[in-house]
Order: structure tokens, then sequence, then C-alpha cells
């Protein structure tokens, strides 16, 4: 039902209104000089902090030159399209100590990969 709270689209939409509402906080406050704008600014910034924080994290964590093995092995297959947008999932919801300790054979990790496959051939916006 909220499948759209892991898209891309759904966290530039959220930075995007973080950095509206803290130029509106900003903009008043320089109009006002009151203090509770300065308030509203720390907290945006606080929840933006803890909203997006995981979702950097898991890209962060993974070094070019490991992010090039795992992609390394999508130049063997037919579908390089397909390969790539199942491996930016891995990225985005396993940091590389995750990737490494998991069990590629293991049920959780094989109903990711389907459920990742069937986002990936969606041809939905949303």
């Amino acid at each position: 039902m909220f499948d759209f709270l892991d898209s891309d689209w759904f966290n530039i939409l959220l930075q995007i209104v973080f950095v509206l509402l803290i130029w509106f906080d900003v903009k008043k406050y320089r109009q006002t000089k009151k203090k509770e704008y300065i308030v509203n600014i720390v907290l945006t910034v606080g929840f933006a902090f803890w909203a997006l924080y995981p979702y950097y994290n898991s890209y962060v964590q993974w070094e070019e030159k490991e992010k090039k093995t795992l992609l390394a092995n999508c130049s063997v297959e037919k579908n390089a399209t397909l390969c790539r947008c199942l491996d930016d999932a891995i990225f985005k919801n396993y940091t590389y100590e995750e990737y490494k300790a998991l069990d590629k054979n293991g049920s959780d990790f094989k109903k990711f990969l389907k459920e990742a496959k069937e986002d990936c051939e969606d041809d939905s916006w949303f």
C-alpha cells in the first residue's frame, strides 16, 4: 500500500518540501525577526535529517569498487537495464556489510529480488 515511500521520486519531493519550508521560515525571520522561525528552521532541519538519513546511508556506505564488482555481474546478463535497476534496489536497501553477510539463497533475499524485479519491470509512473 505504501510502496511509494521507497521510490526515488518520493525522496526527491520530500527534499524539495523541506527546502521550501526552510526557505519560507528564513524569509519570515528576516521580515519579522521573531525567534519562533528559528525554532521552525531547526525543527525542519532535524526532521529532514531524521527522515532522509536512512535513504542516504545505504548509498554512502557502498564504495565505488564494491558497486563496480556488483555491476560487473550485470554485463553478462541479457537485460542490462533490468540488472542496473535491481542493483540500485540493492544499494538502497542494504549497506555493503549487510549485503556481504546476507544469505543470497535465503527466502527473504529471493522475495526481495522478486519484488524489486516486479518494480523494475513495471511501466507505471508511481
